[in-house]
């Protein structure tokens, strides 16, 4: 497995780590000067005013979740959006977790490349994504935009790998993985309880207003999203880039009696905090897009909305019809909602064509005319313009340990660890490892499953066996992929065990 030559965080590296970043950012600052004499133009001969850019990332959703995506939830907010930008059927991201998922996002390269591979389970607070990695923001800081991050990061907690030091002019959120909705439950209201509760509180995972912390008492998914128009309402004078990462709706499960009115008085407590919690949030997307249109600013403004893996099995939340869930390299775990929506360029569609979560920082910087440096993925708006232009042969790849995953056309092969001994059904055994536990094969071997998601979309039979030559064309493929990946910076501190159509399987998240 080849090695980065700039890798690591030791003081004695410092000078030679940080040298490279900075000759890239005055790059991007010279780029940005020439680019225009007013930020909200990309040059004297062009009037056209280049557009704002709001990657909406939302917090362990399934595929299965929205109605735009034939779901039970209701979310008239998010269908009208997908109504009116192209709806991706087949959007992966590129991890089956939250925050290796993310340093993809904000980056726009392969997390693997930079050693972010595995969720920094207790060690959130001595370092973050690599300094090497020039976050989207950056980039958009550069070209003239005025910056904002709204909600969750968990790619860094430590002193300058926050987002206040990676490119965003305003920050108002939290730094690590989550934190509660309330700070109180009244009688109306509803919790239901995970085991992941005891370790999700304010003290724990507190809210910052750029580095101030605070506390508000509002319902959190409410307060992110009128934090994120008040960044909008005073970015006027200049185009802006809005990350906004709810938190919604991963754990706690927290809904306030406003939206628990909205649900099935049938339904289990389960069922409906976590339709309340997606009603919040779409509400919220509501609210967003109404700001837009009542400013004229809508038609201008790339949004791109995505789930940064898919939902997990202890929530009432669906998948359907994929297979599995969160934490796992079937589509459910990996295979997400993914809308575009650009009305000035976009024409509403529908696409099956494979695209990846890399493609953000790739799209975003080409809206703004500019380049990213080191992006691996392509810009969708090119691409949803000239029809057929997204290739349906696209080949994307996954490592997480030693679990190894090639999609190509319309083929896909899955790598994983055997495992002696499983949960119940489909059901997750997590358990936590010691740091410092490589995250290796299997003693007992490895499981390799190749499926053709063309008349198999859900994943249920092997076709391994009958297809010896895919499978060793993907192999290969996989490992000439693999030689620009690097070593964790970090080992896994969680190994989890499940059943997939029988299979006992091992996972490292």
């Amino acid at each position: 497995m080849a090695k980065s030559d700039n890798v690591g965080f030791g003081v004695s590296g410092c000078d030679f780590v940080f040298r490279p970043r900075l000759i890239v950012m005055a790059f991007l600052f010279i780029v940005s000067a020439c680019a225009s004499s007013s930020p909200s133009h990309y040059s004297r001969a062009s009037e056209t005013p280049r557009p704002n850019v709001i990657v909406i990332v939302v917090d362990d959703l399934g595929y299965n979740d929205l109605s735009a995506y034939g779901g039970r939830i209701q979310t008239p907010n998010i269908d009208r959006l997908a109504a009116g930008g192209v709806r991706m059927t087949s959007g992966y991201v590129t991890a089956a977790v939250c925050a290796p998922s993310r340093a993809a996002i904000l980056s726009g390269r392969q997390q693997t490349r930079f050693g972010f591979e595995f969720n920094p389970v207790g060690r959130d607070e001595i370092g973050g994504m690599s300094l090497e990695e020039t976050t989207i923001a950056e980039t958009m800081r550069a070209a003239g935009y005025r910056t904002g991050m709204i909600g969750k990061w968990h790619v860094g907690q430590a002193d300058g790998f926050r987002p206040l030091d990676r490119g965003f002019d305003r920050f108002f959120g939290i730094l690590g993985g989550a934190t509660p909705y309330m700070t109180s439950i009244e009688n109306d209201d509803l919790h239901v309880v995970t085991a992941e509760d005891s370790y999700i509180t304010r003290d724990r995972l507190p809210i910052f207003d750029q580095d101030i912390r605070v506390n508000p008492d509002d319902y959190l998914t409410d307060l992110l999203t009128t934090r994120a128009i008040e960044f909008m309402e005073h970015s006027q004078t200049r185009s802006f880039f809005l990350y906004l990462a709810y938190t919604a709706p991963h754990t706690p499960l927290q809904a306030p009696a406003r939206y628990l009115e909205r649900t099935p008085a049938e339904a289990s407590d389960g069922e409906r905090v976590y339709a309340a919690m997606v009603m919040s949030l779409d509400d919220g997307i509501g609210r967003l897009t109404d700001y837009l249109r009542n400013t004229g600013q809508f038609d201008n403004t790339l949004i791109i909305f995505v789930s940064d893996n898919g939902c997990p099995s202890y929530v009432s939340c669906s998948n359907g019809p994929l297979n599995a869930w969160k934490g796992y390299p079937w589509e459910g775990g990996i295979r997400v909602p993914y809308i575009v929506s650009w009305p000035d360029r976009i024409s509403p569609s529908a696409s099956d064509a494979p695209v990846s979560s890399l493609d953000i920082a790739a799209t975003a910087a080409a809206a703004a005319r500019v380049h990213h440096p080191g992006a691996e993925g392509v810009n969708l708006v090119e691409s949803l313009e000239a029809p057929g232009s997204v290739q349906s042969e696209r080949t994307l790849f996954w490592r997480m340990g030693p679990t190894r995953v090639v999609r190509s056309g319309r083929w896909k092969l899955v790598t994983v660890n055997r495992s002696a001994a499983a949960g119940g059904g489909d059901e997750l055994e997590r358990s936590r490892i010691p740091d410092g536990m490589s995250a290796n094969a299997s003693a007992l071997g490895q499981w390799i499953f190749l499926y053709d998601l063309s008349s198999d979309p859900a994943e249920r039979f092997d076709v391994a066996a009958r297809h010896p030559e895919v499978v060793a064309a993907l192999q290969q493929q996989w490992e000439d992929w693999n030689l620009r990946n690097v070593e964790p910076q970090w080992t896994s501190r969680r190994i989890v065990r499940g059943t997939v159509n029988g299979s006992r399987i091992e996972l490292f998240n």
